[in-house]
């Protein structure tokens, strides 16, 4: 039986890790206790997070069992990590609407039901930490001088770094070790920018209960440039179906550039390598098949079977038939709106262009059409004859389209 620790390895989520040897020997048998830290910064997670939570579910099936680890109480601070500038502060209650997104779209792919996983939140600890207790306890075991050596902290002393932050990493390693009397987890898993943090808290727990702990941390995901995977023309690729359509998120894979297929596809999917090997040997037009399948499987993880289905039967009509579909984003307008209001604008406000500047550019460039006729008026405005039985379709670029109704 191939252990899951080869699997991680072979589907290109391995980085590094404190002692591999022992971590796959831990990985061996079913039971083995693991956790990932999720900071709350926003009110959905990503598709750098949909890279953890696919690690999270192989492990799962494999037999170990997940702690998902939320960071309500270090969310209040933010994690340094990789930041040229301090996060902005968050209320109690934005942390606390932010984890109940996250636990909610987490449950799509890991199986929380009893004894599969385990959901915890760190402000339950971390908030009514005495201090003195815990400088006393913790704070003896780390020196400024090593801390001061990791990049978490020696890239920011020219900008300037707060103690607030500083303390991060005792927090975080804090966590280890509290998940290790609570639940003997013995694995903290991350990104490769966490690795600071997590053998810190392996050190921690090995100086407080002279026993032994891991890290391991998992490559970023990114495109054939090394660039970091993830940003759309409306911002970051988010898991939530109200801040980026099934569709637009369908598309963000379909167009991928042909480089990043494979990788992707054994990182973001299920699908087997062997199966995956096979659509590397396409070629040419061929990678288009490569390129389907990666975004339906992809949705499907994260939207559901139904909305992969709707965003693929969408994406086969505006690409490959009349260039209209039920399915494609609508946008209702009342006739007094339409008619006395600049095109420009219209897009601008429900989001079919980024923002005003972004849109005059591409008018300017011949990349707004309206029912397949370029726009190339700024202030162009809507009549009656633009909409044939009530709708008008407007396209930006070649690959995104827009349909507008008259209410």
């Amino acid at each position: 039986m191939t252990n899951i620790y080869d699997t991680l390895v072979e589907r290109g989520y391995f980085a590094q890790a404190t002692h591999p040897e022992e971590i796959r020997e831990y990985l061996a048998k079913p039971g083995a206790v693991f956790y990932i830290g999720f900071d709350p910064t926003a009110d959905s997670l990503h598709i750098g997070h949909l890279t953890q939570m696919m690690i999270m579910a192989h492990l799962q099936k494999a037999g170990h069992i997940p702690i998902a680890l939320m960071g309500g109480g270090t969310g209040m601070i933010g994690d340094p990590s990789g930041r040229s500038d301090m996060r902005q502060l968050m209320t109690p209650e934005t942390i606390e609407h932010h984890v109940e997104k996250f636990k909610e779209q987490m449950s799509r792919l890991i199986d929380f039901s009893e004894n599969k996983a385990i959901m915890v939140n760190n402000a339950d600890w971390l908030l009514n930490i005495n201090y003195i207790d815990f400088l006393r306890e913790i704070g003896v075991n780390f020196t400024v001088n090593k801390m001061l050596a990791t990049d978490i902290y020696k890239n920011r002393l020219e900008e300037g770094l707060t103690y607030f932050e500083f303390s991060y990493i005792l927090l975080q390693s804090y966590d280890f070790l509290k998940l290790f009397r609570d639940y003997n987890c013995r694995l903290q898993l991350g990104g490769n920018d966490q690795w600071a943090n997590i053998i810190s808290g392996a050190d921690l727990i090995r100086r407080k209960e002279k026993a032994d702990a891991y890290g391991m941390t998992f490559n970023l995901l990114t495109n054939a440039d090394g660039e970091k995977m993830g940003k759309t023309a409306k911002g970051a690729l988010w898991l939530d179906a109200e801040k980026l359509s099934p569709f637009d998120f369908y598309q963000y894979f379909r167009n991928l550039d042909d480089a990043s297929i494979i990788n992707t596809m054994k990182i973001l999917t299920f699908l087997p390598l062997e199966e995956i090997n096979q659509y590397a040997k396409l070629e040419g037009q061929d990678i288009n098949k490569a390129k389907e399948v990666l975004a339906f499987e992809v949705t499907k993880i994260v939207h559901g079977e139904q909305a992969a289905l709707s965003a693929q039967k969408q994406a086969q009509q505006l690409f490959s038939g009349s260039g209209r579909s039920d399915d494609m984003p609508t946008t209702e307008l009342a006739e007094e709106i339409a008619f006395a209001t600049p095109l420009l604008d219209i897009l601008a406000d429900h989001k079919m262009v980024p923002s005003k500047s972004e849109g005059r550019r591409l008018i300017k460039q011949g990349g707004i059409y309206l029912n397949d006729f370029a726009i190339s008026e700024f202030n162009y405005v809507l009549s009656a004859d633009d909409f044939s039985n009530g709708e008008a379709i407007i396209r930006r670029g070649k690959k995104n389209f827009f349909r507008l109704i008259i209410k």
